[in-house]
């Protein structure tokens, strides 16, 4: 199995989803209980059983129109907490939390991309959904691609965010640059994490997006203090996500309407900002880097255009893959004017 993708890499630890500094805790003569926190999103908690004995937690926001069903890569439902009720004024709004993740139970097997995809299928028996607009961000966009090609009758279409990728290309092609001629980037502040509310506003002045704080308290404990706790992933049924379960598309069998939103590269020089870049050898190392990415995003969208000429492909210029945070708006705008097409047809 060939190494991850170098720049996929460097993308996700940018969000530093998974590099919490532990802040000090000083001892305090009679610390007090931090008080009892509620989700204000509102939705209401679904538990639905799928392959005999795994529940999956899922969110329904409710709402007006047609389904539409949130499923994410390695991360809860809840991070549509914000998201999610701006859409249900045209769509009435689930959100499935995959097995192995947050609240859902953890078995030790079933996480491979068909597994996955008929968990899917599950849910959207038990929730009585025929036709639902299914919208899968990052890695979910291999359940979305699996599902479409053996159940296009229970969809009204697809919507990948920065989802319509290939995670199985090698990182030989297009060529990237040895890893240890690249510059480091400069590193964000470390997170203040006295908080949950504290590290949400650390993460939004420094990447300019962070997630609900449902989604942070699903990802870490709270300690007693109300301070940020350990990470509550399993590192094992990560891989097991993100890793392992790889495969390479086949859009082929794909019979209903597709909208992939990608995240898009800046300028050069913006990227370059964001590195300590001590000579020229370090620049045009970065700079082939750059490149590579671009080409390796054009052939991913060229693979979809290849299967399923009518897909619509929006690029997002300097978003992330969490993009319905960061490029709130643009998604927004995206998914109901799709939606609207496949009314009209």
């Amino acid at each position: 199995m060939g190494k991850i993708r170098l720049a996929l890499t460097r993308i996700v630890r940018a969000l530093g989803l998974a590099l919490l500094v532990t802040q000090a805790v000083v001892a305090q003569p009679a610390p007090q209980s931090a008080p009892t926190w509620r989700d204000p999103s509102p939705h209401q908690v679904r538990w639905i059983t799928v392959d005999s004995l795994v529940r999956l937690e899922v969110l329904d926001w409710g709402g007006s129109g047609p389904p539409l069903v949130l499923l994410g890569c390695y991360l809860t439902a809840h991070v549509h907490d914000e998201f999610a009720p701006k859409l249900t004024n045209q769509f009435h709004v689930y959100g499935m939390t995959r097995r192995g993740i947050g609240a859902s139970d953890k078995p030790t097997t079933g996480y491979t991309v068909p597994r996955s995809a008929n968990d899917v299928l599950e849910v959207l028996d038990s929730l009585n959904l025929q036709k639902s607009l299914l919208v899968g961000t990052s890695c979910a966009g291999q359940i979305l691609t699996v599902f479409a090609s053996q159940h296009s009758d229970r969809l009204r279409g697809l919507v990948y965010i920065d989802g319509a990728t290939d995670p199985t290309t090698p990182s030989s092609d297009p060529p990237m640059p040895d890893p240890t001629t690249l510059p480091r980037p400069i590193e964000p502040p470390a997170p203040d994490s006295s908080s949950f509310e504290a590290l949400r506003n650390s993460r939004q002045r420094d990447q300019g997006f962070s997630f609900p704080e449902a989604e942070l308290r699903q990802q870490f404990a709270a300690n007693p203090d109300g301070s940020v706790g350990r990470s509550l992933m399993s590192l094992e049924i990560r891989r097991a996500i993100t890793v392992d379960a790889r495969i390479k598309p086949d859009y082929s069998r794909i019979r209903v309407p597709v909208l992939a939103i990608y995240q898009a590269q800046g300028p050069f020089e913006k990227v370059a900002a964001r590195y300590t870049i001590r000579n020229e050898q370090e620049r045009a190392a970065l700079r082939q880097e750059y490149a590579a990415t671009r080409a390796m995003y054009s052939r991913w969208q060229d693979d979809l255009r290849a299967a399923v000429p009518t897909a619509r492909i929006v690029e997002l210029p300097v978003a992330n893959p969490f993009m319905f945070l960061s490029n709130e708006a643009d998604v927004l705008r995206e998914i109901p004017a799709f939606a609207a097409i496949l009314t009209g047809q």
